[in-house]
């Protein structure tokens, strides 16, 4: 491709990443075998974010400064208004590449026409490289492509620890572009499955490459950042947005059955855990003879439980907006995470 249009646009929606964001933007540069493009989008980041993305001299990275905080989805909306690239990958700010990742991605997609390409993660847990891979790559090469019944079945709450909504795809441009496809931005909560399951419900082709190529961070700490009810309901909500905006099949709405269910009993074992918490047993009894699932999640082991609680929370995290006041200043605090990266 032609420097004007590039192979890969790589979009990095970065908010308070002072720490992390050169390394993201090198590992992007230190791709091979693909020419590409770098979109940092400041989201009025309060540290000097912006100002180190702008110190690179190479002129393939571009820097957009929001002069208001859009969230996540908002941020990468913004860099796919300006991303020239054939195809568009988006990378979180505190995430990194390995450096064959786009291009091995590329030659499967254009290789089996698809306008998606998903690789499996390997997981850094407290700055250890030696992480594993997120999933087994023998069960990456059998699934060979993700539709949009496979992609709903695998984002059920608290039924593993990692579910296909923390995969990182690439896009095919032409594809989101026919389609108008672009992240909804009032959703600070699950931005990024309702867009991979947009694009499939459009009739996108995914197909996936088994070997890891794509860092992915899990940060210390995270279990301090409480999954709560209200969490959980707004991607309840989305996922009613969603159903009304697309025809799903048979296959697809059996799916998506079971996925409200699994949501529906995460609002219920949440709600007993903080009645639990607030020494309110009646309350807790209440919802456990209302809904006996919620036990059934207080017998899972405590330490598998914190796990995947801390990833879940840790996932988007590390990707939200500051909470902003009724007077629209920010109060510092983060977004309470979300269930699934999105943000992780």
């Amino acid at each position: 491709m032609t420097a004007s249009h590039p192979d890969v646009s790589v979009v990095i929606a970065a908010f308070d990443a002072e720490s992390t964001i050169a390394e993201a933007v090198d590992s992007a540069l230190a791709q091979r075998g693909v020419s590409l493009e770098v979109v940092v989008v400041d989201d009025s980041s309060r540290d000097r974010t912006a100002a180190i993305a702008a110190g690179f001299s190479d002129d393939r990275v571009k820097v957009l400064v929001l002069p208001e905080n859009r969230g996540p989805g908002g941020a990468r909306n913004a860099g796919f208004a300006v991303a020239r690239g054939r195809w568009i990958a988006v990378l979180d700010a505190d995430d990194a590449l390995f450096p064959g990742r786009l291009a091995a991605m590329i030659a499967r997609g254009d290789a089996e026409h698809a306008e998606i390409i998903v690789d499996n993660l390997q997981v850094d847990r407290a700055g250890s490289l030696a992480g594993e891979a997120m999933f087994d790559q023998s069960l990456m090469e059998r699934i060979g492509a993700i539709d949009l019944a496979a992609f709903i079945a695998a984002n059920r709450l608290f039924e593993s620890t990692f579910s296909f909504g923390y995969l990182k795809p690439i896009f095919r441009a032409s594809f989101l572009d026919a389609h108008r496809l672009r992240y909804d931005e009032t959703l600070r909560i699950g931005e990024d499955y309702v867009f991979l399951a947009s694009a499939l419900a459009r009739g996108a082709h995914c197909v996936v490459e088994p070997k890891a190529g794509y860092l992915y961070r899990v940060r210390d700490g995270s279990i301090s950042h409480v999954l709560a009810v209200r969490h959980v309901e707004a991607m309840l909500a989305a996922d009613r947005t969603f159903l009304c905006d697309h025809e799903l099949d048979a296959s697809a709405r059996q799916a998506q059955a079971r996925r409200t269910r699994s949501l529906l009993r995460a609002v219920s074992f949440l709600t007993l855990v903080e009645h639990l918490k607030s020494r309110a047993p009646l309350r807790a009894l209440a919802v456990a003879l209302r809904d006996p699932f919620a036990l059934w999640h207080l017998r899972m082991p405590i330490g598998v439980r914190l796990k995947r609680l801390s990833l879940l929370c840790d996932a988007a995290w590390r990707r939200t907006a500051p909470i902003l006041t009724p007077t629209g200043a920010r109060d510092g605090r983060r977004a309470a995470p979300p269930a699934d990266r999105q943000s992780r």
